[in-house]
C-alpha cells in the first residue's frame, strides 16, 4: 500500500458512539501503556465497515444510501448490534466524510469479507485496545495486510 494513503487511512478520524456522545478518535496515536485509561468503547471488540464509494470510486449519493442501507440489514440480519458512526478528514466540516456501521462484537474474517464484498480498499478493527486498519481489497496489497495503530482521543 502506497504510504500517502497508509498515512491518510491512519489520520481518518472517526466520530464513535458512546453514551456521553460521539467520541473523535483515529488510529495515529502514541502507543498507549495503560489501556484501562481509554474510554469503554475502545476496550471491546468491534469493526468499522462501510458500503460507501467501493475501491475510491465516487458513486452517486442515492447508490450509496442504497449500498450503505444493504450493509446495515445485513449485519441486522447476522444479529449485530451497530451504530451510526462516521469517518473524515481532520476538519469535520471538510468535503470528505464516508457514513459508517460501528459493528460490535463482530469475529475478525467475518468483518474481513464483508469488507471484501462490499469492495473497501481497508476496514478498521478494534481488538485488546488495539486498532487495526486490515487491507480488503487485493488491488492495494496482500488481503489481509494488517497495520496496527495506536488509538489517539481527538478534542
Amino acid at each position: 500500500m502506497d504510504n500517502n494513503l497508509l498515512r491518510q487511512y491512519l489520520a481518518t478520524v472517526y466520530d464513535i458512539p458512546t453514551p456521553n456522545g460521539p467520541l473523535r478518535v483515529s488510529l495515529d496515536g502514541d502507543i498507549v501503556q495503560d489501556a484501562s485509561t481509554l474510554p469503554e468503547v475502545l476496550l471491546r471488540p468491534f469493526a468499522i465497515l462501510t458500503a460507501f464509494n467501493p475501491r475510491s470510486m465516487l458513486l452517486p449519493r442515492k447508490v450509496n444510501d442504497g449500498r450503505h442501507a444493504v450493509l446495515r440489514d445485513l449485519l441486522i440480519l447476522g444479529c449485530y448490534r451497530v451504530e451510526q458512526c462516521v469517518g473524515y478528514e481532520e476538519d469535520p466540516e471538510g468535503p470528505w466524510r464516508e457514513p459508517s456501521w460501528l459493528v460490535h462484537g463482530m469475529d475478525r474474517d467475518e468483518a474481513i469479507a464483508f469488507g471484501r464484498v462490499f469492495r473497501q480498499n481497508t476496514i478498521v478493527l478494534n481488538r485488546n485496545a488495539r486498532p487495526e486498519l486490515v487491507v480488503t481489497d487485493p488491488t492495494c496489497d496482500e488481503v489481509p495486510r494488517a497495520f496496527v495503530g495506536n488509538w489517539r482521543i481527538r478534542a
